[in-house]
């Protein structure tokens, strides 16, 4: 949401500390069940402040979703488009998905449980997000397949089996334990790609590769929010 004229400094930091908050009370209590009082008292404002900050607390549901898909999508359109095999291309997506996971835990819990609180327009974009995500994966594991990399499959399953293996990490996943996303990513493409056919001598290969792209592309960090941080005033 863009800062409404005639907001002084510091508003938007303020702004983006009360979504954080939020993020926080509705993975833990819902957001139906969370009230503009509840968020108030975290916040330590009354209800018109707050309302100055957010305009409306479907507002915030828009703005916690908007920072998990919205980063996440333009890293995921970087790495399709980028000129190397699609193994190399879902190992890297892999570990973006994974990063914002780890980095933004509460919202990836609304934003897989709440988001049918949305309605109209914001949810049909929400849901074009979505497809346009899938579609990527998709395209990518088509391409695998077209290159004998993988086995004939259905693109469509294998798009499933890729999103159920990471998007259940949020249940369960300590940010502050022993697997980061790096790891984590190289573990689930070994069990996928392998799954899905490709040949064991390729995959120490795409780890190579993938250090060797990270530690050659610092521009391009697989951390989908590295160009999303909030400024200040």
């Amino acid at each position: 949401m863009p800062r409404p004229p005639g907001h002084g400094p510091g508003f938007e930091v303020r702004r983006q500390k009360i979504i954080d908050v939020a993020a926080a009370l509705f993975a833990r209590q819902g957001y139906a069940a969370t009230s503009i009082n509840d968020l108030g008292r975290a916040v330590g404002l009354a209800k018109g402040a707050l309302y100055y900050y957010i305009g409306s607390k479907e507002n915030l549901l828009v703005e916690i979703q908007s920072r998990v898909m919205g980063p996440l999508l333009s890293r995921a359109r970087q790495i399709a488009d980028l000129d190397t095999t699609p193994l190399l291309r879902l190992r890297l997506l892999s570990e973006s998905l994974l990063t914002i996971i780890f980095r933004r835990l509460d919202h990836i819990w609304v934003y897989e449980h709440d988001y049918r609180s949305l309605s109209g327009a914001e949810l049909k974009t929400l849901l074009e997000q979505r497809s346009d995500f899938e579609q990527l994966i998709s395209a990518l594991l088509a391409e695998a397949v077209e290159q004998n990399t993988f086995r004939t499959m259905e693109p469509r399953l294998g798009t499933l089996q890729f999103l159920n293996l990471h998007n259940h990490t949020y249940q369960w996943v300590n940010p502050d334990g022993q697997w980061d996303a790096a790891f984590l990513a190289r573990e689930y493409c070994t069990t996928l790609f392998r799954g899905f056919g490709a040949p064991d001598h390729a995959l120490p290969r795409i780890e190579e590769q993938a250090e060797a792209f990270k530690r050659d592309h610092p521009e391009l960090s697989l951390d989908p929010e590295e160009r999303w941080k909030p400024t200040t005033d």
